[in-house]
């Protein structure tokens, strides 16, 4: 019997997956790593806080959020 096709996102962990243990935990490999504004500054505090830098910054893509605050410019509006 031929096995069940895997889903897109079984296949691209299975590539990431560096090792498997008994209970089922899975150290995996991240080859790409989002940042943005919001949470991002906490990390990098953590980091220079530890003594550590970012391993693969080649590999690190920062965007914006476009994360607006409403109240502030409900303010600023006049109302």
């Amino acid at each position: 019997m031929a096995s069940k096709p895997l889903t897109l996102y079984e296949k691209i962990w299975a590539a990431h997956v560096v090792e498997r243990r008994d209970d089922g935990t899975c150290l995996i490999y991240i080859d790409r790593h989002l940042v943005h504004e919001v949470t991002s500054p906490q990390a990098f505090e953590a980091l220079r806080i530890n003594g550590r830098k970012v391993r693969r910054p080649d590999l690190t893509l920062a965007v914006p959020d476009h994360n607006l605050p409403t109240t502030a410019r409900a303010d600023a509006a006049g109302n």
